[in-house]
């Protein structure tokens, strides 16, 4: 994989059952960006699966640098939360959530068998979501006036770059988004520019 890419779920994928001697788990994979997208996504399992015990779950934050969390919910320690991250590490996933909720279904499964259901359970659920590439972006402010307006166009064509945002009052303020890889190379041509103005945003 790229330094300066990164793999994630665009949507969410919701009830991927796996059975284990009578024990009924449900997967479900979010796409998240912060914290409480987890804390909205876990009250929103737990309104569909009201009934259950269990909402185990993982979850990794970050682009270029992670951050995670696991949780067993009530099952033994490191049965649960750790196997279902296991598989997010496996695929090589970041900003997703998976839940798995069980239902117990009368037969003790044990330790190894608890890791096993909460990991097969997990790359089920990863298996039935879309995983998708992302580029991690560095983002740039133009400032420029208007006679300036047809060179900077040229090089936003030129580059294949992004134009996230545009503002044009007494002058035009443009924000821009550069793969990370070529940043330097589209700084160097807008700062080369006369009456250009090229400033780095912190994202």
């Amino acid at each position: 994989m790229d330094l300066d890419s990164y793999k994630t779920i665009c949507t969410p994928t919701e009830n991927v059952l796996f059975k284990e001697k009578n024990s009924k788990f449900f997967g479900f994979s979010f796409p998240i960006a912060n914290e409480e997208d987890v804390k909205v996504h876990l009250e929103g399992v737990k309104k569909i699966h009201h009934t259950a015990r269990h909402f185990c779950y993982a979850y990794q934050l970050g682009e270029a640098t992670f951050k995670y969390r696991v949780n067993d919910d009530g099952e033994p320690s490191h049965s649960a939360g750790m196997p279902i991250f296991g598989q997010i590490q496996s695929y090589e996933v970041t900003n997703i959530l998976i839940v798995v909720v069980r239902y117990f279904g009368g037969i003790k499964l044990g330790v190894g068998g608890l890791i096993s259901a909460y990991k097969s359970t997990a790359q089920r659920t990863l298996e039935s979501s879309e995983i998708i590439q992302k580029t991690i972006d560095v983002f740039f402010k133009l400032n420029f006036e208007y006679d300036m307006m047809n060179k900077v166009m040229r090089i936003i064509k030129e580059k294949n770059i992004k134009l996230e945002h545009q503002k044009m009052e007494l002058d035009c303020e443009f924000v821009i988004a550069i793969r990370k890889k070529n940043s330097q190379d589209v700084f160097d041509c807008f700062h080369n520019l006369y009456k250009v103005d090229i400033k780095s945003l912190e994202t």
